[in-house]
């Protein structure tokens, strides 16, 4: 069965939303648009297509071994799209939080968070090398399990359209809904830098996820969300925005003697080192909380 991709049948949409939500931002200052940070964004996202492109049929062609081997036969029924939505979120939630905790996967992740600002454009700051962390495996298991690779890739694109609209600072909180769905509210958590909100919210498009495994934390007025990573890049190049983690990390293992460590460096959290030089968030998260507790004794 085909099935058409949805992502660009979405994108000329996505293109007159970000110049609408540009207009938008010249009489509201709650929403920040910066050209440059804007074009970077752009450029990101041409280089993640181009590079999904290059990869395309290596990646289908996988997909398709693996369904060889489905356990069961799944047909194309309305039912069988929902289920595999349900399932296709929650592997994203598995891939979005080890894209966090293991630096290997953060290196391509972290240029969605590299932008130190926060609109519809942020969406298409996505990775170049995806295809070369191996991200892509983690949707295997919708393949053996039966779902068909068409089924599949279309849900894939029907949950990324869902995140675009999330990116933004022009919708506020949403009530009843933001107990199921992920929101821009529970998105710009996931995007700050404060040490409160500092890897949480991994949803796709379902937030109870987060809420079943305990990485839900809600926007707080009193806590105003600081967008960027913890050392910005202060750069609006995009090949130093696409490889600047990757060279950190390789630079780190050459400089280091042990394997273990070395091993480690690619396992685990990002701002790991042997000698505690640097910060990892479980550490940032942990200081924050000594100093808040003072203060409040």
């Amino acid at each position: 069965m085909q099935l058409p991709d949805p992502t660009q049948i979405a994108t000329p949409i996505f293109v007159i939303l970000i110049i609408m939500e540009m207009f938008f931002a010249r009489h509201h200052k709650t929403v920040r648009y910066e050209p440059k940070d804007t074009v970077t964004s752009m450029l990101m996202g041409t280089g993640s297509v181009v590079s999904g492109a290059m990869f395309a049929f290596f990646i289908v062609a996988l997909a398709n071994w693996a369904y060889q081997f489905r356990v069961i036969e799944i047909p194309f029924a309305i039912w069988a799209f929902i289920l595999c939505f349900i399932l296709d979120d929650l592997l994203y939630y598995v891939f979005h939080r080890a894209s966090h905790r293991v630096r290997w996967l953060w290196a391509s992740h972290i240029i969605h968070h590299s932008s130190q600002h926060y609109n519809l454009s942020t969406a298409l700051r996505q990775t170049w090398t995806g295809p070369l962390s191996l991200s892509f495996l983690f949707r295997l298991p919708l393949f053996f399990i039966g779902f068909p690779p068409e089924m599949v890739f279309f849900i894939v694109g029907i949950n990324l359209i869902y995140q675009f609209w999330i990116h933004t600072e022009s919708i506020d909180k949403m009530g009843m809904f933001e107990l199921v769905f992920n929101t821009p509210s529970h998105h710009r958590v996931h995007h700050s830098t404060n040490p409160i909100y500092l890897d949480t919210n991994y949803a796709g498009a379902l937030i109870i996820w987060d809420r079943m495994f305990g990485t839900f934390v809600g926007e707080r007025d009193s806590e105003p969300c600081k967008y960027g990573i913890i050392n910005n890049l202060g750069t609006y190049n995009p090949f130093k925005v696409a490889f600047h983690e990757w060279i950190g990390m390789f630079r780190d293992i050459w400089r280091e003697k042990s394997y273990k460590n070395k091993l480690k460096f690619l396992l685990l959290p990002p701002g790991w080192t042997p000698d505690n030089s640097r910060k990892t968030t479980e550490v940032i998260k942990k200081e924050w909380a000594e100093i808040h507790s003072e203060e409040q004794a």
